[in-house]
């Protein structure tokens, strides 16, 4: 099924002694807000849980393939190839895919002025209607291409899709306190390492957390780029899964506890939307109940559903 209601969305997640997100150019640690202190989590993080659990619980279908089942696929994920992916569209649809050919002049950096330029071969690019159907072609196979939208215009050029789906970066309700801890490994890597320590062997290390913190993202979807997409209902319901379940099954050391607490879906009537997102936001708020918060339950979160405007329907699918 097609889908046609706009829908805005608050998303609330906490963290108890994690890292929900480290930086890579800061040491991975969590990242913050460098004048606020409020920690910070990226969209593209959220956006990589969700990809991971749609990929878990429709595994055993890209095992086994039931009719529509391939719909599933996810286009980014761990050690992929993209333009293997993009290949394969053009594989799937019989299409020629764009060979390297042609010839573009270009001058050596050692070659004196005025000598003939080298040939040197460039991509032909695919003609706008193979585009078009390898774009249609990830959207429909890849889960991922038809939420978030993707640049595959590299190598194999299967186009750009603007996703129907978007989140935006999860900010810290209070100011979070990025702590630093050494940690000990009771081994060592190799021979080498070992007759340093003379037999000591022991490996030192950093780990990063933060206490505890509870965040929060707004999303959007739009019922216009769905259409574009083939994004439908049952996209919709297994988004709203995964942003429920998500970090569920995505433990591990480094991340400590973490939870969705929250999920508001406000509804529209209509399309277009009947009330801007930014005041439909509004309605919901979390605030510290205590000092020094370490549980969720030292938060009160408040939950405005009275007097929505016309036309908004508030569904509570966590909280």
């Amino acid at each position: 099924m097609t889908l046609n209601n706009r829908y805005d969305f608050v998303l609330l997640f906490d963290v108890k002694d994690g890292n929900p997100n480290g930086d890579p150019d800061a040491g991975n640690l969590p990242r913050l807000d460098a004048e606020s202190g409020h920690g910070l989590v990226t969209d593209v993080s959220l956006k990589r849980k969700v990809r991971n659990f749609v990929g878990l619980v429709k595994e055993q279908a890209e095992r086994d393939p039931q009719p529509g089942e391939k719909r599933f696929e996810i286009y980014v994920r761990e050690k992929a190839i993209l333009n293997n992916q993009h290949q394969r569209a053009y594989s799937a649809l019989k299409l020629d895919a764009p060979e390297e050919t042609g010839e573009e002049f270009a001058l050596e950096a050692d070659e004196p002025a005025g000598k003939k330029k080298k040939p040197a071969k460039e991509k032909r690019k695919g003609s706008a209607d193979d585009v078009d159907q390898a774009r249609k072609w990830m959207c429909q196979n890849f889960f991922d291409v038809r939420t978030f939208g993707a640049v595959m215009s590299t190598g194999i050029n299967c186009g750009q899709v603007r996703g129907p789906v978007q989140l935006t970066f999860a900010r810290s309700i209070e100011p979070v306190v990025a702590l630093e801890h050494s940690i000990t490994r009771m081994a060592v890597a190799t021979e080498g390492e070992a007759e340093k320590q003379q037999g000591d062997n022991r490996t030192m290390g950093r780990k990063h957390t933060v206490p505890y913190g509870v965040y929060m993202a707004h999303g959007f979807v739009s019922s216009f780029l769905a259409k574009q997409t083939g994004f439908g209902e049952d996209d919709l319901e297994l988004l709203w899964q995964a942003l429920e379940n998500m970090f569920e099954h995505d433990r591990s050391a480094a991340r400590g506890e973490m939870a969705t607490r929250g999920l508001y879906v406000f509804k529209h009537d209509s399309e277009l939307g009947n009330a801007p997102a930014h005041e439909l936001f509004k309605r919901i708020s979390a605030n510290a109940a205590t000092e020094i918060p370490r549980a969720f339950e030292d938060y009160k979160v408040t939950v405005n559903d009275a007097n929505l405007p016309a036309g908004v329907t508030l569904i509570r699918r966590v909280g």
